[in-house]
Parts: structure tokens; sequence; C-alpha cells
């Protein structure tokens, strides 16, 4: 199950008091004032890990609370810190405040460390109130508190090749087929609920290897959350190369469904439309009058400026051309500044 959005509270470990004590021994006259200061309260920090691809372990974690420092004690003793709670995410997680949605990070490489609320820091004993005007002091401080945020995390896969397209194009059977994936294959529309990733090797070179993400159809007014479409249309923003499939076999014109998801795309608040896409005609094994519907796929795909490949994830034609250019275009777009 795939969650990839979740809202969480994070609060950060109150630090500890300071103490206020005066030693007292045997043969020492005068001791003064020992009081120790209280310990850092313990922060919250969420850590990138490549091992996880969802947001599922955070899904019913409503509160996280790192631990509060310790007070002070005499004999300037100073308290133990709070212990840190590190959060793991997956990589393409996006931290926002829940309040003004400001961007805290974008985690994406993996190790990488965010500190989201930071402990409280340990209040001063009495011994750091002595002075020569006042050597006996009988004040200490309190402990700062923790920070305390209400956060929403987003996670925007990490893809090579985002493949988009109405519903019941043929995403998932040709991510299927050009991987180890096995996305719901279905002959009905919204078969796909959450996008799926696939490891997909080069024909040419098996040592090549790009990641294609199957994303679920979209449908007119995605842009504006018309069946799921923003949720789904944000794992595309991170994919620099885009595979627009289309249903050869469908009787309703090519080129208004290829203009109404690109509609879609342009509309969509990340620059989406200037990514580096090819338009991929599917289910060539049933479609019966191939020269004029190929014929049509060119002419659509010239009238966007961009290559276009029939392919059939049945039998398999087409697949190797398809793979070709679609690496070269990753290659391409990762060389890009």
């Amino acid at each position: 199950m795939l969650v990839d959005s979740v809202r969480i509270t994070v609060r950060a470990g109150d630090g500890g008091n300071g103490c206020v004590s005066f030693r007292r021994e045997k043969f020492v006259p005068r001791g003064g004032p020992d009081g120790g200061d209280g310990g850092r309260g313990g922060s919250v920090i969420f850590i990138v890990d490549e091992g996880l691809n969802t947001l599922l372990h955070l899904h019913n974690r409503r509160l996280v609370r790192a631990e509060r420092g310790q007070n002070g004690r005499g004999s300037n003793k100073t308290g133990a810190g709070g212990a840190d709670v590190e959060l793991r995410v997956p990589p393409g997680t996006v931290v926002r405040t829940a309040a003004g949605s400001d961007v805290l990070g974008d985690l994406v490489v993996h190790g990488n460390a965010l500190v989201v609320a930071r402990g409280g820091r340990g209040g001063r004993g009495n011994a750091r109130f002595s002075s020569p005007a006042n050597r006996a002091p009988r004040k200490a401080e309190d402990g700062g508190p923790g920070e305390k945020l209400d956060l929403d995390l987003e996670l925007k896969l990490l893809a090579d090749v985002g493949l988009v397209g109405l519903p019941n194009a043929g995403k998932s059977t040709l991510l299927s087929r050009l991987s180890a994936a096995r996305p719901k294959v279905a002959d009905y529309p919204f078969t796909t609920v959450e996008p799926h990733l696939g490891v997909v090797t080069a024909p040419s070179d098996e040592l090549r290897t790009l990641v294609m993400a199957d994303i679920p159809g979209l449908i007119e007014g995605a842009h504006e959350g018309a069946g799921l479409g923003t949720q789904f249309l944000r794992h595309v923003e991170r994919c620099p190369v885009l595979a627009h499939l289309v249903d050869l076999s469908q009787e309703t014109p090519l080129k208004d469904r290829v203009d109404t998801i690109r509609s879609e795309l342009e509309a969509h608040a990340a620059p989406l439309e200037m990514r580096p896409w090819v338009l991929v005609g599917t289910k060539l094994d049933a479609v019966a009058d191939r020269e004029a519907i190929l014929a049509k796929l060119e002419a659509v795909g010239d009238a966007h400026g961009v290559s276009s490949r029939p392919v059939s994830a049945v039998t398999g034609e087409g697949i190797d051309r398809l793979l070709e250019l679609l690496f070269g275009l990753v290659e391409e777009a990762k060389t890009e500044p």
C-alpha cells in the first residue's frame, strides 16, 4: 500500500531545569553554590532511507515526542540531555508546515538529515549566577520549551520516466512488460489507484537501467483535483522524461485524447509542459487499419514536436525502439545543467 501523504505533530523535548544547590562539606568553609545546569531536550530529526518507498509507517503516528532533558543536580552536575527521535522517510519526501505550507526541506539523497523540531535549552543552575556581589545566589532558570510543529509530509516518487495517460491506456501493462513490477491489470478504467515503480533494463546493455513510474490515469480537470488528479500529478514533478500513452484501438479522436492530458500537465502548478516527452501508441496488436492509425499517431507527434512510437505490450512489437528512445532522452536530461 502506497501512502504518499501524512500529517503528524512533532514535539521536541523541553530542556531540564537548573538546580539551586550549595556545597556543604566538612572542612570546606563557604563552599558556595554548586547547582548544575539542566540538560538540553531531544530534537526530532528526519533521515532519508532509500530502503523505504512509502510513508505507511508514519500513517498512524499522530504525535512524535522527543525526550525531555534531565534537571541539573548539586556538585555542578549537568542533567543528561534528552534522546533525539530519528524518523526514517523515503527519498523524495517534502516536509511542509501544516499552517503556512512553508517548505522545511526536500529530502532526496540517502542519509540526508533534517532537524524539524529542536529541543529546548537547559536552564542554568545557581552556580552560573555567582558573582562578587552575590556569592550565594538562590535562583536558577527553568529549561526552555521544545519546538512543536504540525507537519505535512508529501512523497513525490523519484523516477526517470513517468507514464501518463487517460485511464486504461495500457500504462500498467507496459510497465509489467518492461520490468518486474506487477501492478494490477484489468479491462476497466482506473484499475491503478496508486503509482508503481519498476526498474527497466536497456535492450542493448544490461548495465544500463532506468526507473519507470506508472501514474494512475488522469482525466479532464485533474489539475483541479478531478479523479484525485492533484495527488497523482505531483508524482510526475520529479520525472525528467514523460511517456504519454494513448490507446490506438479506441475510436475517439487520437488528437483530442492527447490534447486533454497535455492541457492537464500544463495547468498543473509545476512546469510539466517543458519536460521532454515521447508519444507512445499502445495496444498496436488490437488495431485493424494499422497504416491509417500510425499515420495519425505520427501526425499528432509532429504537431507537438516530439517523437512517436507504436508498441504492443502483448506481442513485444516496438518495445526495443521505445526503450532506446527513452534511455537517450533520460541520459540527455541528466547531462543538462
